[in-house]
């Protein structure tokens, strides 16, 4: 079997040189049921400055080395390869190929092993590494499973062998033991939905349907994700409608990729609307999506409206200070911008009361400018005496006071804050 794969590989690799990539016509595809799952870790690596250190000649060394002193913290593999990848991915490559020869030499019989070493040949963009790792697995007399079929499907994807992992696919419908699983849908389905192919994308979605395997909710990610940056929104809405009636609960990424969707449409009571339900239902409310409606609340300069946002989020929800704290940011840059400085030193003491404080410079930043295009300076020490209580200045503050005292002519203060930078070592 590993031969017969390797084969059409090279067949497919060969007659892709050159040409644009194929999609597939997904209404072919009609499979019967199968379920496997693959995962990965993520944890922090001691390994990871050493092999950074050392040049490529000595990682495999380094990793004889290392490795019995860590018995008792065995290193993530995928954290190691995924961090080495940016700088070198010569490391991260000879990092695999160690992982598979200490495979081979101990007889590693756990096909799960396998197909998670082949899914982070995939993190290299590496299919003739993956492909070795399959040929390997099967020498030794690991017969391989859906499972590692994906895994394999998935490297040639991320190395953009679309075609490649089509004949993959067309292997396993012709099989017995490793048909494609609903998971092997999904990888196709995601794959596109980040290229942006939203044709190809919904082809293995309605072919995913025709295998008799329905929707997940990872299928409705990638599907409403692809829609919304395509700027397909009302298809998106409709996929989300479909999710819901099913019963399946959205996750944060898919709420997230809605409130984009209505954002990019500047609809702001659609957005209002939106996240009235999203409340209502009790799902938990992210950073990323107060962010996105704070922006789209400035970009139409409803700050009132914010304000009633705001009241709307003191009502018991899933929300975390750092949510809290975006929104009261939100309001004060606001206010800030439109020079009311009543409003922003009772939103800051409002903010201050509960707890929160300034989450960027930026938003600080836009405050002190208010101050001084209003000329307020003794209001504005009275705010910096604030701060200091509950959020640490960074240097780019400090040099827009100092320009500010300079362009008025209050030596004094600047002489301050040239101490107080001194005194917060950024000078």
């Amino acid at each position: 079997m590993a031969l017969a794969v390797i084969r059409v590989l090279w067949t497919v690799r060969k007659s892709c040189r050159g040409s644009p990539h194929i999609f597939p016509n997904p209404n072919r595809y009609c499979s019967s049921k199968s379920h496997s799952n693959s995962n990965s870790n993520s944890n922090s690596n001691p390994l990871l400055l050493k092999l950074l250190q050392v040049p490529n000649s000595r990682i495999k060394t380094t990793l004889d080395q290392e490795m019995p002193l860590l018995e008792n913290s065995q290193p993530s593999w995928d954290f190691l390869v995924t961090s080495l990848s940016p700088s070198s991915s010569d490391k991260a490559r000879l990092v695999l190929e160690w992982i598979l020869e200490k495979m081979l030499k101990e007889k590693e019989k756990d096909h799960d092993l396998f197909s998670e070493l082949i899914f982070l040949c995939g993190k290299v963009k590496d299919v003739m590494l993956g492909m070795r790792v399959f040929s390997s697995m099967e020498a030794t007399g690991v017969k391989p499973t859906s499972l590692v079929f994906n895994s394999l499907i998935s490297v040639c994807l991320t190395s953009q062998d679309v075609l490649a992992a089509v004949s993959l696919f067309e292997i396993m419908e012709r099989s017995e033991s490793y048909k494609p699983d609903f998971h092997t849908y999904n990888i196709f389905i995601s794959a596109f939905s980040k290229s942006g192919n939203v044709d190809a994308m919904l082809g293995w979605y309605r072919a995913k349907k025709a295998a008799g395997l329905g929707p997940d909710l990872q299928t409705f990610e990638s599907l409403i994700s692809g829609y919304v940056n395509s700027s397909r929104f009302e298809i998106a809405d409709r996929i989300f409608e479909e999710m819901m009636s099913s019963g399946i609960v959205p996750s944060t990424s898919m709420l997230e990729s809605m409130l984009k969707g209505i954002c990019k449409q500047k609809s702001l009571i659609r957005a209002k609307e939106f996240f009235k339900f999203v409340i209502d239902s009790g799902w938990e409310i992210s950073e990323n999506m107060i962010d996105m409606l704070v922006a789209l609340y400035r970009h139409q300069g409803k700050v009132e409206e914010m304000e009633e946002l705001l009241e709307t989020m003191m009502k018991p929800c899933l929300i975390t200070n750092g949510v809290l704290a975006r929104i009261h940011c939100g309001i004060v840059k606001m206010y800030a911008m439109l020079d009311r400085l009543d409003d922003v030193e009772f939103a800051v003491g409002r903010m201050l009361k509960q707890g929160l404080s300034f989450t960027n410079a930026d938003d600080v930043e836009k405050v002190i400018c208010s101050y001084f295009r209003r000329e307020a300076y003794d209001r504005l020490d009275i705010f910096l005496e604030c701060l200091k209580s509950c959020y640490v200045i960074k240097k780019s503050t400090y040099d827009l006071l100092i320009s500010g005292y300079k362009r008025a002519h209050l030596l004094e203060k600047v002489d301050r804050m040239m101490e107080d930078m001194k005194s917060a070592g950024l000078v």
